[in-house]
């Protein structure tokens, strides 16, 4: 199984471009599960949500049943690294329900840069470990100090799945992968602009505008179709979110990957004409 999709759904700068004029709300997500089999819910990066968001997500996606999220670790657990007994329980209460219901592909614990590999990181991330153990659990890591035969080993160990990345080649970040540690393979792909990547300027998004090339696209399908050979399930998402590139180059991936068609509103071929040859 492939699950293709964008990171997050609701972004002011995919109004009229990504969705037609009057989707609103949870409408956004259910024209999504139209196009893809999985979204990222990135606001749990930020806090912790409500149980009811996500019985209005479920509601959302219910005629699509092979639909999945998955979901980013508050960032309280990645970046501020406070593993902390009331702070999980209130995380895991918000998300409790799309795992009961099936539909949580995995927690993803994004970790940035800084997060290099040292005994006490990988003492950290045996300890997430543990506090999630009832999820399936992503680790995405950034620093190539990573990238080594024993820490694939040391996932395979923990069942945590490796999150591959595609980033751009800035200072000592980790390179080509497609590792497979657990029953689920991924990909996460950031973009590639290098000139803003360790800019955290009032744009914080700055970083992620980005849009494949086709030739681009065709080096990441070769990544995917190894990480298919090695997976029973395989997550892409796509990053690069401003002004609906995500959507796009997830279209475009798809459409390389499985040769399907889509039904596009007209706003998304006007803004990428490139699209018109996966449009129906």
């Amino acid at each position: 199984m492939l699950r293709i999709g964008p990171a997050g759904w609701d972004y002011k700068d995919w109004v009229q471009v990504v969705y037609p004029p009057g989707v609103r709300g949870a409408d956004r997500l259910a024209f999504l599960a139209t196009l893809f089999d999985v979204v990222e819910i990135n606001v749990t990066f930020y806090r912790p949500i409500d149980p009811r968001l996500c019985h209005l997500w479920l509601n959302a996606v219910k005629d699509a049943p092979n639909f999945r999220f998955t979901a980013k670790l508050w960032n309280v657990f990645t970046h501020e690294r406070r593993l902390e007994k009331e702070t999980t329980e209130q995380f895991l209460a918000g998300v409790q329900p799309l795992l009961r219901a099936g539909r949580l592909g995995a927690l993803l614990a994004q970790f940035p840069y800084s997060f290099h590999n040292t005994e006490e990181n990988r003492a950290y991330l045996a300890n997430i470990r543990k506090a999630f153990q009832d999820f399936p659990l992503a680790v995405e890591v950034r620093h190539r100090s990573w990238q080594r035969r024993e820490i694939r080993e040391f996932f395979q160990e923990w069942g945590l799945d490796f999150c591959n990345v595609d980033q751009p080649m800035v200072s000592y970040p980790m390179g080509r992968t497609a590792w497979v540690t657990g029953p689920r393979g991924f990909l996460r792909a950031h973009g590639r602009r290098r000139e803003t990547w360790f800019e955290f300027g009032e744009d914080r998004h700055a970083r992620y505008d980005y849009l494949y090339s086709p030739e681009e696209l065709e080096e990441l399908a070769g990544r995917v179709q190894e990480l298919l050979a090695k997976a029973e399930e395989v997550y892409v998402i796509f990053n690069n979110h401003p002004a609906g590139q995500a959507v796009v180059n997830g279209l475009e991936l798809a459409h390389r990957l499985t040769g399907r068609t889509f039904s596009l509103p007209a706003c998304l071929l006007k803004a990428f004409p490139r699209l018109e040859g996966l449009s129906r």
